[in-house]
This record gives structure tokens, C-alpha cells and sequence, in this order.
């Protein structure tokens, strides 16, 4: 077999290892019980269909976008490689960090050592909604969500349980008003949009979109599951006339392609 295609198929079998990892698909779960009077965990049961679809929210996988979605940010990223499209990679809304971990992955995998992962979150959860300013966002509940808050040191330490945390992966710790129209970030070549709200989506498009490279990509999580996520990013094709062909990933994430 050429060298070549020996090394497409040991970063193939090392990516799809690594996305049923990051969902926990090749293991058990288990979550403290609560009220037991010494520590103890249990099982959890699962429904694998869901967790393939990224329909449910994981005791402990670093991520819950699924399997479709990762399969959609590994093609977005091998694209831009393959067509030497200029920039970074950056993941609005981090979670545990899985997303940005594969984003990672990929770059290692591929032997790109150029290109910076930049992971955006202000990890300590979502922020209360501003629905004056905001209208779309009233009513939004994700603030209470105590899950959703995982610390910037949880967060390094996933990155470190697989290896990747490195010189090429770079925090920009805060809400995103305050870190993303400074990001010291000169050219995108993948804007993945995880902010759930209106106020987080759109601040992110307007601060960053400008920079994303034409035959770049936006993949925007939460279109259909949030409606003020759905709405920023059609006032923000309206706000810039955009003409591009939006894809869905699955029942939530899209995605499109900079012609531009």
C-alpha cells in the first residue's frame, strides 16, 4: 500500500476513535450519587441512537454536539486544508471543550503545525439575557443551567487527558463583547458558532465573520434548537447581504461556505 494512503487511513481510524471517545460512545458513563453518604457513582443509561444524534446532555463526554456534527466539523476542517485555505480555527462556546479538542485533533493529525485553535467561552456559564437590548433573548433560560458552567481548568485538563493541549491552541477567556472584537486573531479559516443565545451568536458573527477567508466556513450549532440563534444569524445575512448556500448538519447545526 503507497505511504500516502496508509497515512489517510491511520488518520481516519485515529479521528473516528477519537469522536466516539469524545461522546463516550466506546464506554461507560457514571454520575456521583448525590445523596449516597460516602462517594459513589453509578451507571448511566444511555440511548446510543441519541447520543449519535447529539440529542442529549452527557454525565461526563467532553462533548454533546454528536456524532454528525463532528463528522461535519472533520470535513469543514479537511476541506481548508486540503485547499490551503488561509487561517485559524475558532469554537464560540466551549462547553467541556470537546469540539475544540477535535479541532485540535485534526490539525495534529494532518501535520499542520501554522494554524491556531482558539476556544472562546467565559466559562462560568451563560450570561443572563439583556432583552432590551436583546429582544429575542427574553425568556431564555440557559443562565440557570449550572451544567453549562465548566471552568477554564476543566477545560485544560480535557485538553490535556488526550495530549492536545498545546502552544497551538489559545484561550480567549471572557464574554464575548469583551474578548472577540480585540482577539488578537488576523485570518479564520472555520468560525463554529456554540453560543446558543441571540446576544452570543450575533456579537460573535459581527466581531468575527469580517476575518473568516473566502472558502471558509461557519457552522452555527444551535440554528435549530434556539430560536433567538436561529434569528441572529438571519439578521446578520441580512445585515450583510449574504448569498451563500446554508446546509443543515442534523436536526440543529448548519453550516455554509464563504464564496464571497
Amino acid at each position: 500500500m503507497p505511504s500516502q494512503a496508509r497515512d489517510g487511513d491511520t488518520r481516519r481510524l485515529y479521528l473516528d476513535l477519537l469522536k466516539r471517545c469524545l461522546t463516550r460512545l466506546v464506554f461507560e458513563e457514571y454520575e456521583p450519587v448525590t445523596d449516597a453518604p460516602q462517594p459513589l457513582f453509578r451507571r448511566v443509561e444511555r440511548d446510543p441512537e441519541l447520543r449519535e444524534q447529539g440529542l442529549d446532555r452527557p454525565a461526563e463526554a467532553e462533548t454533546m454536539i454528536g456524532l454528525k456534527r463532528l463528522d461535519n466539523l472533520q470535513a469543514c476542517i479537511e476541506n481548508v486544508l486540503e485547499n490551503s485555505i488561509p487561517g485559524d480555527l475558532i469554537e464560540t462556546g466551549a462547553w467541556r471543550g470537546g469540539a475544540a479538542i477535535f479541532m485540535r485533533a485534526v490539525l495534529r493529525a494532518w501535520a499542520d503545525r501554522e494554524r491556531s485553535i482558539w476556544v472562546a467561552d467565559s466559562f462560568e456559564g451563560l450570561p443572563k439575557p439583556s432583552s432590551e437590548r436583546y429582544p429575542a433573548d427574553e425568556g431564555d433560560r440557559h443562565w440557570t443551567e449550572d451544567d453549562l458552567a465548566v471552568s477554564l481548568d476543566v477545560v485544560k485538563r480535557n485538553f490535556e487527558r488526550y495530549g492536545l493541549l498545546d502552544e497551538q491552541v489559545r484561550f480567549l477567556v471572557g464574554s464575548f463583547a469583551d474578548t472577540l472584537p480585540s482577539a488578537p486573531i488576523e485570518r479564520l479559516a472555520v468560525l463554529r458558532l456554540d453560543g446558543d443565545m441571540y446576544e452570543s451568536t450575533i456579537v460573535a458573527l459581527r466581531a468575527l465573520y469580517p476575518k473568516l477567508s473566502v472558502g471558509g466556513y461557519v457552522i452555527v450549532d444551535d440554528y435549530g434548537a434556539v430560536s433567538g440563534c436561529e434569528q441572529a444569524v438571519d439578521d446578520f445575512w441580512i445585515e450583510e447581504g449574504i448569498d451563500a448556500d446554508m446546509k443543515p448538519i442534523d436536526w440543529t447545526g448548519v453550516y455554509w461556505q464563504r464564496l464571497e
